[in-house]
């Protein structure tokens, strides 16, 4: 029977650790695009082709609002917009930890190269409580995202 005990997540952006992430789901890598296509034709015949967009991650964060983070991640996106030719392209990874409940721990690192910044960031006010007001959202795709499990 397998077990998995997660924690101690890490993620890091240009060489530093984030850390001002907020609640509920404040990291997610997800996958836009398929890495393969396959289309049969007559009798059967089928034809196969790498799509190499396949590699591109999109990578949504969940920051306290104007904390250190945040000042940082809008520093960048800032720069980003004045002029994107100069802009020196991201680069981060992921690490999860997973433990098996017997003292080991397996290292599932995602390693993010050459990402932008595709959406600016949004925010609110409300008056009846809503958390949600102290979050700010990041958006990121990366040109490449590959896994690997230590």
């Amino acid at each position: 029977m397998s077990k998995a005990l997660t924690g101690k997540d890490s993620i890091i952006i240009l060489g530093r650790p984030l850390a001002d992430l907020a609640d509920g789901d404040n990291l997610t890598i997800t996958f836009p695009n398929d890495i393969a296509a396959v289309k049969t034709g007559k009798n059967g015949n089928s034809l196969f082709a790498s799509n190499e967009t396949g590699d591109n991650a999109d990578v949504a964060m969940r920051i306290v609002l104007g904390s250190a983070d945040d000042k940082f991640l809008n520093n960048l996106l800032e720069n980003q917009k004045k002029d994107l030719a100069s802009f020196t392209l991201l680069d981060g990874s992921y690490v999860k930890k997973v433990g098996d409940g017997s003292g080991n721990i397996t290292d599932i690192n995602y390693t993010l190269s050459g990402g932008v910044f595709i959406k600016r960031t949004e925010t609110k006010s409300n008056a009846e409580a809503d958390t949600e007001q102290a979050v700010v959202s990041y958006s990121l795709r990366f040109a490449k995202a590959t896994k690997a499990i230590s």
